[in-house]
């Protein structure tokens, strides 16, 4: 992986149903909007980015040199729904994690969520030949678990005690990853059950 592949490089990425801007100031405002639909969404997340945390998530994301971090919008609805990243790259061992994901809850359980993950995985894999993509979430969060898993990510276990989290409570982290030879199988089951949306 070209170790020179951050931001402002981060390609954009689309498909049918979503496209994945390289997150940018005009983005303010509509992430905002999204930030704050529901109180629900950072449940889960190391930190609130509502309300009077999303200037300084939103100011160091706009900073970051050695993530790719992307704005998320739905095509159909022309809406902004979030926000997901390229995070932990390992440019030596060919390896990223997809994380810091968030979507307001109404875009939640549909097209959004396997839409940008297939164009991750598939930029990961095709364009930049990775061996792994990792991925990982708050062992509380079934949802969470449950949207990885039906991904086709293989659940590898969880780190106990391995995050401090909002209100300092230390959050066990379950990870899952997809590899390599793994991304055949789980592109053509992730295509089969995007052609169902359209």
């Amino acid at each position: 992986m070209n170790p020179t592949i951050v931001n402002p490089a981060t390609p954009i990425l689309q498909n049918p149903f979503v496209r994945m801007e390289p997150l940018a100031k005009d983005h303010r405002e509509r992430l905002r909007a999204a930030a704050n639909e529901d109180a629900n969404i950072f449940t889960y997340m190391p930190t609130d980015l509502s309300g009077d945390g999303f200037d300084a998530w939103m100011d160091g994301s706009l900073c970051q040199s050695t993530e790719l971090v992307w704005t998320v919008i739905d095509i159909m609805k022309n809406q902004v729904v979030g926000s997901t990243r390229y995070l932990n790259i390992e440019s030596t061992h060919k390896r990223v994690e997809i994380g810091a994901t968030w979507y307001a809850p109404r875009f939640w359980g549909g097209v959004v969520n396997p839409s940008c993950k297939y164009l991750l995985f598939q930029y990961g894999f095709e364009t930049l030949g990775l061996n792994r993509i990792e991925l990982k979430t708050d062992a509380r969060n079934a949802h969470s678990r449950a949207a990885i898993a039906k991904l086709g990510a293989r659940e590898e276990g969880t780190l106990r005690r391995h995050m401090i989290v909002q209100d300092g409570y230390v959050r066990d982290t379950t990870y899952f990853s997809v590899i390599a030879t793994e991304w055949p199988a789980v592109k053509a089951a992730l295509l089969a059950r995007l052609s169902s949306f359209e």
